[in-house]
C-alpha cells in the first residue's frame, strides 16, 4: 500500500487500487490518484456517499443539477457500466481513459458508436440519428428547418449505411468515421494527459473550459 491509501480517507464503495486501474487504462497511478481527488469531490457535490449521482454530473457539467441533454444522459449512462443508477470510481476511470489523447481511435470510435445507439440495439437507425441531430443543434443554439433537419439526416445516414439496410451497424460506423474524423474530435480532452490535482477546479470551471476550447 503506497502512501496515497494511508492517508485515512474513507474509501468508497466501488473504490479500486490506482495500480489496478492505471494497468487497464492510458492513466499513469499518479493520473489515477488525481481523478480519484476529482471524483471524491462531484461524488460528494450533493449527496456524499462515495458515488456520482446523475444531478452531481449535471452540476459538474452545467453548474445546475436540475439542467440536462441528451449527450448528458446518454454520456452518464456509458459510464455507468452496472447500469445502477450511480458511477463508481473504478467506472469513473474507465471510461474517463476513452477520452485520454493516448486512447486508441477504436476505443473512441466505439464509445461514440454506443453514444449513438440510444436504444442500445447494436445499430444506430435513422431516427437514433435524428434525436442526436437535434441535440446537438440545440447545444448549439442553432434552429434549423424540419426540412432542412430531414435533409442533414438523410445525407449523412445514406453516406453511413453503405449495406442500405436502413441501420448502421459497427463496421459501418468505423468506415463513416474514418472518412468523417471531426465525429470523434470531442472523443479527447488533452489536459487528461498531464493530469494534476488542479483538475476538479478545471472541470468544475466553465469560465477556463470555455476559454480552453
Amino acid at each position: 500500500m503506497g502512501c496515497f491509501c494511508s492517508k485515512g480517507v474513507k474509501q468508497t464503495p466501488g473504490y479500486e487500487e490506482p495500480t489496478v486501474l492505471a494497468s487497464e487504462t492510458p492513466f499513469t497511478v499518479s493520473e489515477v490518484e488525481a481523478l480519484y481527488e476529482l471524483f471524491k469531490k462531484l461524488s460528494s457535490s450533493i449527496i456524499d456517499d462515495g458515488f456520482i449521482h446523475k444531478e452531481e454530473f449535471n452540476l459538474a457539467l452545467f453548474r445546475n443539477r436540475n439542467k440536462s441533454n441528451l449527450f448528458a444522459d446518454r454520456i452518464f449512462d456509458l459510464f455507468d457500466v452496472k447500469r445502477n443508477g450511480v458511477i463508481e470510481f473504478g467506472e469513473f476511470v474507465r471510461s474517463m481513459g476513452v477520452f485520454h489523447p493516448n486512447a486508441s481511435i477504436e476505443d473512441k470510435t466505439g464509445f461514440a458508436f454506443r453514444l449513438y445507439d440510444l436504444r442500445n440495439t447494436g445499430y444506430i437507425e435513422r431516427e437514433e440519428l435524428k434525436e442526436m441531430v437535434l441535440a446537438l443543434l440545440h447545444e448549439s443554439d442553432l434552429v434549423l428547418s424540419d426540412d432542412v433537419v430531414e435533409t442533414i439526416v438523410d445525407k449523412t445516414f445514406g453516406e453511413a449505411d453503405a449495406k442500405g439496410d436502413g441501420k448502421i451497424d459497427q463496421e459501418e460506423w468505423k468506415e463513416f468515421v474514418s472518412k468523417n474524423p471531426s465525429l470523434i474530435r470531442n472523443m479527447t480532452l488533452p489536459y487528461l494527459k498531464d493530469i494534476t490535482l488542479a483538475f476538479p477546479s478545471f472541470v468544475l470551471s466553465s469560465e477556463v473550459e470555455d476559454s480552453e476550447v
